[in-house]
Protein backbone atom coordinates (compact mmCIF):
# COMPACT_ATOMS: atom_id res chain seq x y z
CA UNK A 1 0.00 0.00 0.00
CA UNK A 2 0.95 3.08 -0.81
CA UNK A 3 -0.22 6.47 0.60
CA UNK A 4 1.01 9.60 -0.92
CA UNK A 5 -1.43 12.97 0.57
CA UNK A 6 -4.34 10.67 -0.24
CA UNK A 7 -3.42 9.27 -3.64
CA UNK A 8 -3.02 5.52 -4.09
CA UNK A 9 -0.47 3.88 -5.79
CA UNK A 10 -2.79 3.09 -8.78
CA UNK A 11 -4.24 6.63 -8.36
CA UNK A 12 -0.58 8.12 -8.96
CA UNK A 13 -0.37 5.37 -11.71
CA UNK A 14 -2.76 6.73 -13.67
CA UNK A 15 -2.64 10.58 -13.27
CA UNK A 16 -0.34 12.30 -16.06
CA UNK A 17 3.52 12.75 -15.34
CA UNK A 18 2.78 16.16 -15.05
CA UNK A 19 0.34 15.53 -11.99
CA UNK A 20 2.54 13.21 -10.57
CA UNK A 21 5.57 15.62 -10.59
CA UNK A 22 3.20 18.37 -8.46
CA UNK A 23 2.05 15.38 -5.91
CA UNK A 24 6.12 15.15 -5.32
CA UNK A 25 6.95 19.08 -5.21
CA UNK A 26 10.67 18.99 -5.10
CA UNK A 27 12.55 21.19 -2.72
CA UNK A 28 9.48 20.49 0.34
CA UNK A 29 8.80 17.99 2.62
CA UNK A 30 6.75 15.11 1.98
CA UNK A 31 5.10 12.32 4.26
CA UNK A 32 3.56 9.42 2.85
CA UNK A 33 2.34 6.15 4.06
CA UNK A 34 3.81 2.83 2.65
CA UNK A 35 2.61 -0.38 4.04
CA UNK A 36 2.96 0.17 7.78
CA UNK A 37 5.50 3.03 7.72
CA UNK A 38 5.05 6.44 7.65
CA UNK A 39 7.74 8.06 5.66
CA UNK A 40 9.16 11.20 5.75
CA UNK A 41 11.39 12.68 3.07
CA UNK A 42 12.57 15.54 0.37
CA UNK A 43 13.49 15.41 -3.78
CA UNK A 44 15.62 17.22 -5.21
CA UNK A 45 16.80 17.16 -8.34
CA UNK A 46 20.65 18.19 -9.28
CA UNK A 47 22.69 18.07 -12.04
CA UNK A 48 20.69 15.39 -13.99
CA UNK A 49 20.40 12.81 -11.11
CA UNK A 50 17.53 12.86 -8.72
CA UNK A 51 18.40 13.73 -5.09
CA UNK A 52 16.38 11.37 -2.22
CA UNK A 53 16.20 12.93 1.05
CA UNK A 54 14.82 10.06 3.29
CA UNK A 55 14.40 11.87 7.05
CA UNK A 56 12.78 9.73 9.37
CA UNK A 57 10.59 6.25 8.90
CA UNK A 58 7.83 5.38 11.17
CA UNK A 59 7.25 2.21 11.89
CA UNK A 60 7.70 -0.70 8.77
CA UNK A 61 10.22 -3.45 9.09
CA UNK A 62 8.44 -5.39 6.18
CA UNK A 63 10.98 -4.19 3.68
CA UNK A 64 9.99 -0.92 3.38
CA UNK A 65 13.00 0.25 1.51
CA UNK A 66 13.83 -2.40 -0.92
CA UNK A 67 9.96 -1.18 -1.98
CA UNK A 68 10.76 2.50 -1.79
CA UNK A 69 13.95 1.65 -4.04
CA UNK A 70 13.00 0.09 -6.44
CA UNK A 71 9.90 2.38 -7.32
CA UNK A 72 11.51 5.54 -7.04
CA UNK A 73 14.50 3.97 -9.00
CA UNK A 74 11.75 3.02 -11.98
CA UNK A 75 10.19 6.24 -11.59
CA UNK A 76 13.77 7.64 -11.72
CA UNK A 77 14.03 6.08 -14.96
CA UNK A 78 11.08 6.75 -16.54
CA UNK A 79 12.08 10.68 -16.16
CA UNK A 80 15.43 9.93 -17.72
CA UNK A 81 17.16 11.02 -14.48
CA UNK A 82 21.28 10.15 -14.70
CA UNK A 83 21.39 8.56 -10.68
CA UNK A 84 19.44 8.72 -7.95
CA UNK A 85 21.74 10.04 -4.69
CA UNK A 86 19.81 8.59 -1.23
CA UNK A 87 20.74 10.73 1.89
CA UNK A 88 19.30 8.81 4.71
CA UNK A 89 19.45 10.58 7.85
CA UNK A 90 19.99 7.45 9.90
CA UNK A 91 23.16 8.27 11.54
CA UNK A 92 21.81 11.88 13.67
CA UNK A 93 18.05 10.97 14.39
CA UNK A 94 17.10 11.29 18.10
CA UNK A 95 17.23 7.11 18.66
CA UNK A 96 19.37 5.68 15.98
CA UNK A 97 18.39 2.45 14.94
CA UNK A 98 21.88 0.15 14.85
CA UNK A 99 19.75 -2.49 12.77
CA UNK A 100 18.80 -0.09 10.02
CA UNK A 101 22.39 1.23 10.03
CA UNK A 102 23.89 -2.00 9.57
CA UNK A 103 21.93 -3.18 6.75
CA UNK A 104 22.25 0.34 5.15
CA UNK A 105 26.54 -0.36 5.34
CA UNK A 106 25.50 -4.08 3.45
CA UNK A 107 23.66 -2.04 0.93
CA UNK A 108 26.57 0.27 0.27
CA UNK A 109 25.82 3.17 1.75
CA UNK A 110 28.97 5.02 3.42
CA UNK A 111 28.46 7.04 6.66
CA UNK A 112 29.96 10.72 5.80
CA UNK A 113 29.59 13.92 6.43
CA UNK A 114 27.69 16.11 4.09
CA UNK A 115 28.03 19.77 3.76
CA UNK A 116 24.14 20.54 3.30
CA UNK A 117 22.74 17.94 5.68
CA UNK A 118 25.58 16.87 8.32
CA UNK A 119 26.29 13.54 9.36
CA UNK A 120 24.11 11.12 6.53
CA UNK A 121 24.25 7.66 5.31
CA UNK A 122 24.73 8.42 1.67
CA UNK A 123 24.91 6.71 -1.88
CA UNK A 124 24.50 7.51 -4.86
CA UNK A 125 23.42 4.69 -8.04
CA UNK A 126 23.78 5.61 -11.84
CA UNK A 127 20.68 4.51 -13.63
CA UNK A 128 22.97 4.75 -16.83
CA UNK A 129 26.37 3.29 -17.40
CA UNK A 130 29.55 5.21 -18.25
CA UNK A 131 31.24 4.57 -21.19
CA UNK A 132 33.07 1.90 -19.31
CA UNK A 133 30.07 -0.43 -18.00
CA UNK A 134 30.15 0.69 -15.03
CA UNK A 135 27.25 2.05 -13.04
CA UNK A 136 28.68 3.32 -9.55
Amino acid sequence: MLDIEGVTLSELREMSRKDQDALVAFDRPLTFRMGTATILTQFEQSDGGLIVNLVHIDGGGEGILLRLWKLIDQWAKQREYGFVRWNVFAATCTTPNPRLQFFLQAKGFAECDDAKHGRIFARTIRLYPHQDGSIE
